[in-house]
């Protein structure tokens, strides 16, 4: 019987199967509402359903992946996989590969990948399922739960002042961008304000809120994907695959340094800004921009971070203590939690306590609903990770990439994949030479 874990079955979706979730009383518009405006009223809607990458994990034929690595020394000697913490929670990360007569030919994800890391060296993966699988995507958006879950058991693991610093902390964060937050929800039940007005308070409250510059980001990474009708998005969705090299131009143009350390906390851009950046990705889109986030982000926060049990209307962010906000607003306190965690001193020494904890909980999820390969699912963008604990026949090459720009395999490597996180100095969210933990601002 599958097992029911109410915090990660919120964080899945599958948008070929959709569950439409609860939204908290109030909202102008529900979930199925968004769910039909995007798949059925945009250039690139019907990707969310109908794609490569899920089509290839439900088939129930061998999946191929490519990952990037610079560790390949230690993996032949150790003779493991592990996985890392990130978007994908607790999968080692991956893009797709498909088969074709001369090679294996990566995914626009992976394509890139290819391009920017030429010190890597490149693994391909054979995932052999015994059935086809469920296309669920685990939405990192939506993993607020089940970090807040994680503080409240492992609270024991902190000490007394670190526990007070990361509890005042974040009900700091929420109380100095409650003004703002409290606009979204006024926006998600109809009341809405102007849009650029709207843009320049997001891109100040960022600031104060970190998690917020994910939300931005994400948002505006589905309008590009989905409203883009260039030449290069057309001929990707020709192959079943959406073009990722939209948002990267977009984060790249907009954080100075964000193609060595991918900090979307820094991710702020106010209305002009926003204009400016999408005019140059694809221009036609650039009038719009501000209007579709304002109204898909209000939305999309409020059923982020409420309780379906609360209602829009009468909620405020104001004044709210710690235990209010864990009853009214966990996901969103959780989400706040999980980023000010990054920068306490001890981190890297707490790092696998909290995360490992995580990670456990994920591929017993995993494992009881077959899912082998764990994608990111806000979108079905490409980012595709392997289930370290899934009991699956698994084989790995050391692979070359043609001149066609296809991968081949060429050494099969006596390795296997091991239920456990990689340390956090091998992640991408080792802290960096200032001591600062990737994805979140310096500490005051």
């Amino acid at each position: 019987m599958p097992l029911v874990d109410t915090g990660l079955d919120d964080a899945h979706t599958d948008y070929t199967h959709p569950r439409i979730r609860p939204v908290p009383a109030g909202c102008a518009e529900s979930e199925d509402d968004w769910r039909r405006r995007l798949q059925h009223d945009t250039p690139g809607g019907h990707l969310l359903a109908h794609n490569a990458m899920t089509q290839a994990l439900t088939s129930g034929r061998p999946i191929h992946l490519m990952h990037t690595t610079t560790a390949l020394d230690a993996i032949r000697v150790s003779g493991q996989l592990y996985a890392s913490s990130g978007c994908l929670l607790a999968a080692l990360y991956c893009a797709p590969l498909t088969e074709t007569p001369a090679g294996l030919r990566p995914h626009n994800l992976g394509a890139y990948l290819l391009q920017t890391k030429s010190h890597t060296q490149t693994l391909m993966i054979e995932i052999k399922p015994t059935a086809p699988a469920p296309a669920k995507g685990i939405d990192y958006l939506r993993l607020g739960h089940v970090h807040l879950g994680t503080y409240l058991d492992h609270r024991s693991f902190l000490t007394k002042a670190e526990d007070l610093r990361l509890r005042g902390r974040a009900l700091h964060q929420i109380r100095t961008a409650a003004p703002f937050l409290d606009v979204a929800l006024a926006g998600a039940a109809g009341r809405r304000t102007a849009p650029g007005t709207f843009v320049d308070q997001l891109a100040a409250a960022v600031q104060n809120l970190p998690f917020l510059g994910y939300v931005y980001f994400e948002v505006l990474s589905e309008y590009l994907m989905l409203h883009s009708t260039s030449t290069e998005t057309k001929a990707l969705a020709e192959v079943g695959e959406m073009n990722n090299r939209l948002y990267k131009r977009l984060a790249f143009s907009a954080v100075s340094g964000m193609d060595k350390l991918f900090d979307l906390s820094r991710f702020h851009p106010d209305h002009q800004r926003l204009h400016d950046l999408i005019a140059d990705i694809e221009p036609s889109l650039a009038p719009g921009a501000a209007q579709y986030t304002r109204d898909r982000l209000s939305h999309l926060l409020t059923a982020l971070a409420l309780d379906p049990d609360q209602d829009a209307t009468t909620f405020t962010f104001r004044d709210q203590d710690f235990d209010n906000l864990a009853e009214a607003a966990p996901s969103l306190l959780g989400q706040t939690l999980f980023r000010e965690m990054r920068i306490l001193q001890r981190y890297p020494q707490l790092y696998l306590a909290f995360e490992q904890a995580k990670a456990l909980q994920a591929w017993n999820y995993w494992n009881h609903h077959q899912i082998r390969a764990p994608f990111n699912g806000f979108l079905p963008k490409g980012e595709i990770g392997v289930n370290p604990a899934y009991p699956a026949d698994c084989t790995v090459w050391l692979a070359e990439t043609c001149e066609r720009g296809l991968i081949h395999p060429v050494d099969e490597l006596d390795v296997a994949f091991v239920p456990r996180l990689a340390d956090l100095g091998m992640t991408a969210m080792r802290r960096d030479a200032t001591g600062k933990a990737a994805g979140h601002p310096a500490a005051a």
